[in-house]
């Protein structure tokens, strides 16, 4: 029995997953709105007929917490408590006929790539004029900004090209108006994001043209920071940081997933590249854009990953000092090239190593930290906990970095401002700070 009454057409969009399923939630909200929708974004309201899950279909906890999601709103219509429920994203495109059988409540299953046909379902319109419009689900200071779709890299135990397809860059020119759009909004941090920033262009250019966006992003009025995230290592585009150095509005930040420490491993997992070019890749980085902070990822217990080839990561992380780093356990994904061979590491080793590396990175931020201590830094502030003002520096990305807390009841901030603050205290992965004039 329904405990309250359901508003026709309004749309509940829930979004499991990375950034790039954010903004692919936000172009869906705006084509809605366009429609004369009310739509929200993981509202707690719970009066909403209909339930618009954008799933995520990566590793075996992602997929896990999606089909939970679903399970969780299927069961919702068969109380009455929701009209319909679909589902869109990574995980409807790679399991869909799977799903249509196992979870016979959903209304329909739609790939990442089927917004138009989603619209048509809900007796919407896909409205052209609308591209490149969103609803931000972010706080109205910053965006993700995806430059590109899809993936022709052919690392071993990635499902994304499965769930994704092909690269496909999205043109400059197209980019440049979005990006205006958005800093018209209020927006002034962008967030580069795609499933791999440094092939931007090669398709439709036939060069690499990373370098060249984010020159002429940096030209929009407003944005006052762009940060580069996902950036494939191998063949890297080294003149992207020319422009960083140049364009005072391009933070000295990079996030560059490498997978692994050991070249053995690497070239299992078909990342076109050894540790020992790796580390001159980032020696070289580290030349080029003194102070830079790098970012990357790592995957723990991959099929015939030995003891000597996980101290092999372990050496890697100690010497190379990352700013920050996050870890999975390898996830064993049907229809990779890596499912071909045997998942031989057992989870609780996979997990002891990962967390071998974070305890390891741990005392590596603190150390960094410490650096930072009794230096200022430009600080963007996105929201209040407790006693703080929360916010970052131009080395720092939402959600996985380190933030700056400044005590609200020192001075008085708005947020998505831009303050100069001097740090007095650092631990692992906070800085606290006053503000300074």
């Amino acid at each position: 029995m329904k405990t309250k009454t359901l508003k026709k057409n309004k749309v509940n969009v829930i979004t499991l997953g990375c950034s790039k399923n954010i903004y692919d939630s936000e172009v869906l909200m705006a084509q809605l709105k366009g429609n004369n929708f009310d739509v929200e974004h993981e509202s707690t309201e719970n009066d909403s007929s209909i339930v618009i899950i954008n799933t995520c279909g990566f590793i075996d906890n992602a997929k896990q917490e999606s089909i939970d999601m679903i399970v969780d709103y299927a069961e919702a219509k068969k109380n009455g408590l929701v009209d319909k429920v679909y589902v869109t994203g990574c995980l409807s495109q790679r399991y869909k006929d799977d799903l249509e059988t196992e979870i016979p409540e959903v209304d329909a299953f739609f790939g990442t790539r089927e917004l138009p046909r989603l619209l048509k379902t809900l007796k919407a319109d896909y409205k052209h004029e609308l591209v490149g419009e969103r609803l931000l689900t972010t706080p109205t200071h910053y965006a993700y900004f995806k430059i590109a779709e899809g993936c022709d890299r052919p690392c071993s135990f990635c499902a994304i090209p499965i769930m994704r397809g092909k690269h496909k860059s999205t043109p400059i020119e197209d980019l440049i108006k979005q990006a205006k759009g958005l800093a018209a909004k209020g927006v002034k941090e962008l967030m580069l994001i795609a499933q791999d920033l440094t092939y931007y262009g090669l398709d439709i250019y036939k060069r690499r043209a990373l370098a060249e966006l984010i020159d002429q992003l940096a030209d929009v009025e407003g944005i006052e920071w762009i940060k580069l995230h996902y950036a494939f290592p191998n063949n890297f585009p080294m003149d992207v940081f020319e422009v960083m150095n140049r364009r005072e509005n391009v933070c000295n930040y990079l996030d560059i997933p490498l997978q692994h420490g050991s070249t053995k491993m690497l070239k299992a997992m078909r990342r076109g590249i050894t540790r020992e070019k790796t580390e001159e890749l980032i020696k070289n980085i580290r030349a080029e854009v003194p102070g830079i902070a790098i970012r990357t990822t790592l995957i723990s217990g991959y099929p015939g990953e030995t003891d000597e080839d996980f101290q092999e990561m372990y050496k890697f992380v100690e010497e190379s000092r990352f700013d920050r780093l996050g870890i999975f356990t390898y996830s064993h994904e049907e229809n990779t090239h890596a499912y071909n061979f045997e998942d031989d590491v057992p989870q609780e080793v996979k997990q002891e190593r990962a967390d071998q590396i974070m305890e390891l990175q741990s005392g590596i931020s603190y150390e960094l930290n410490q650096e930072k201590v009794g230096k200022t830094f430009k600080v963007l502030f996105d929201k209040i906990e407790g006693d703080y003002y929360l916010g970052r520096t131009e080395f720092d990305s939402p959600d996985v970095d380190n933030e700056v807390l400044v005590r609200k009841d020192e001075f008085h901030l708005r947020l998505g401002d831009f303050a100069m603050v001097k740090v007095f205290k650092a631990d692992h992965y906070d800085l606290y700070g006053k503000i300074v004039d």
